[in-house]
């Protein structure tokens, strides 16, 4: 490894999460390898076009080192991988499909990374797999946790589901290996602000994740984190910010949209009902970016 910076792998990283993750990476001195379907940026992008479904291509871009004429396959290429890739949405192409292409390329790296012997994933997971749509499955207690009932409503979140379960399944059977689960929030861009204030007057729009976000940068600063965690085994993090997508009160929110729900806490102002606690007390998660400063 060059000098003192880990080397990273970042599967899907020319996507949404990737194109803010990488030169985040870069700027805290990682050496950052891409892993994409897409074409390089530049000619000098460290990356490797691949079809992560293809389990041989999957191996062969995760034994990458050197550059050039010096490129080459070797186990413990990288020090951690983080798996960005997947089909980010549900219906964007055949249900069948999607659960194909999400599963195997989850199955692919996680099983290349075992064969290499790299011990360090982290794995963009995410909200949808507690249940969202919550308008569709109820909230039975509030803040929501990670102790949360898992549930795949759709494929997507099914996916999400299955996957935390073969983490889960691959750290029981390599007791070195750790995977570091973050179930992002819905990821949002700064030029993305405008947008919210359409939903103070109708926050129905947002009961889906009960008014839940994530700041892209922020999310950036969770996966640094996490790729510094170094706890063997499987676990997991709700990565949100500290507020909602309302400037209603939660409480006011709450009481009007889900009044059934077991409330553990008061909430203060619009703090956000997708706890953040766990990733901040553990990973030393502290989001600083506010969709109200920038709107």
């Amino acid at each position: 490894m060059a000098g003192n910076s880990k080397r990273i792998a970042v599967t899907g990283g020319h996507g949404k999460v990737g194109k803010t993750l990488v030169p985040y990476l870069r700027e805290k001195g990682y050496d950052v390898f891409v892993v994409d379907k897409d074409s390089p940026n530049d000619l000098d992008e460290p990356i490797m076009q691949v079809d992560l479904e293809d389990f041989g291509q999957t191996l062969d871009a995760l034994s990458s080192v050197g550059k050039d004429v010096y490129a080459r396959a070797e186990p413990k290429a990288f020090d951690a991988i983080v798996h960005l890739a997947s089909i980010p949405h549900p219906r964007m192409v055949a249900d069948s499909v999607e659960f194909r292409l999400n599963m195997m390329a989850t199955y692919n790296v996680f099983e290349a990374a075992r064969r290499l012997g790299i011990k360090d994933v982290v794995w963009a997971a995410s909200e949808v797999g507690i249940g969202v749509p919550f308008d569709k499955t109820d909230a039975p207690y509030v803040p929501v946790d990670e102790d949360y009932p898992m549930r795949g409503f759709n494929v997507y979140a099914l996916t999400k589901v299955l996957g935390e379960e073969m983490a889960r399944q691959f750290c029981l059977n390599d007791p070195e290996m750790r995977i570091t689960c973050l179930r992002l929030s819905n990821v949002m861009d700064p030029e993305e602000y405008a947008k919210f204030e359409g939903w103070q007057d109708d926050p129905t729009q947002r009961l889906w994740n009960l008014w839940t976000y994530i700041d892209n940068r922020d999310a950036a600063q969770a996966i640094e984190c996490a790729i510094r965690y170094d706890v063997r085994g499987k676990d997991a993090f709700l990565i949100t910010n500290d507020e909602t997508v309302m400037r209603t009160p939660t409480e006011e929110l709450l009481d009007r949209y889900y009044p059934k729900a077991e409330r553990r806490k008061t909430f203060s102002g619009n703090e956000v009902v997708l706890t953040n606690e766990k990733a901040k007390r553990v990973l030393g998660f502290n989001p600083v970016h506010r969709w109200t400063d920038e709107v």
